[in-house]
């Protein structure tokens, strides 16, 4: 699963990595946890322009009676999200972009749990594979999406058997697409290349969201 990560670009490197056409509403992040604003790109219904919106982490499908769902959709797992009820409705109208530039995982080692965190090599921003709904009910709306997950890559293996699923910035409009396939969509859902990223051991500050400097991201 992916449970934590973090965007701690600036709002004026992400214009540039995602290609954004307005200046985000943004600041550096470090220690992002399930049901705070998550920075995302997506299209609005009737659009082909990437539009950046923050959005709850924690899907809440349309048909939801309450809110509280939201924090068991955090992931959604690729080899069911097209058939899953909770996601598939989601899958085939509102797809996203999650915008990272590292996320955590735990591994357990003698009874206690290692933070590591993980990012490309080049220590660019990249983008997950997202989906997102928007609820309504009485006079409320709320927009929120989730996490897709695969099996972990080579990289990864020792410390967890699953990892978010990493787009390649070439994939990010047909992701967004009304039109793409599920077919195609399905084959962009496949592990990262482990040779294109780098882990390393962080300090337990990361397992409390209450923390958040750049100080998560510090190697041990």
């Amino acid at each position: 699963m992916c449970g934590r990560f973090s965007q701690s670009k600036t709002a004026e490197m992400l214009i540039k990595a995602f290609q954004l056409s307005t200046t985000p509403n943004w600041q550096p992040r470090y220690n992002i946890a399930p049901t705070q604003d998550v920075p995302t790109v997506l299209y609005m219904p009737g659009q082909s322009e990437r539009q950046f919106k923050l959005l709850r982490w924690g899907l809440i499908p349309s048909w939801s009676k309450d809110l509280s769902i939201g924090s068991k959709l955090i992931n959604a797992r690729a080899e069911t999200v097209a058939e899953k009820p909770a996601f598939r409705s989601a899958f085939k109208r509102h797809r996203c972009l999650i915008l990272a530039d590292g996320f955590y995982e735990w591994q357990r080692l003698n009874g206690k749990k290692q933070p590591y965190y993980f990012r490309l090599a080049d220590s660019q921003p990249f983008a997950f594979a997202g989906l997102w709904e928007r609820w309504q009910q009485d006079e409320t709306t709320l927009e929120s999406c989730t996490i897709i997950t695969t099996q972990a890559n080579e990289l990864l293996q020792p410390i967890h058997d699953r990892m978010p699923v990493v787009l390649k910035p070439e994939t990010y409009d047909q992701w967004l697409a009304p039109s793409t396939s599920t077919e195609h969509l399905q084959s962009l859902l496949h592990p990262y290349s482990a040779e294109e990223m780098e882990g390393y051991p962080v300090s337990s500050l990361v397992n409390s969201p209450s923390n958040e400097s750049p100080d998560c991201l510090k190697r041990l």
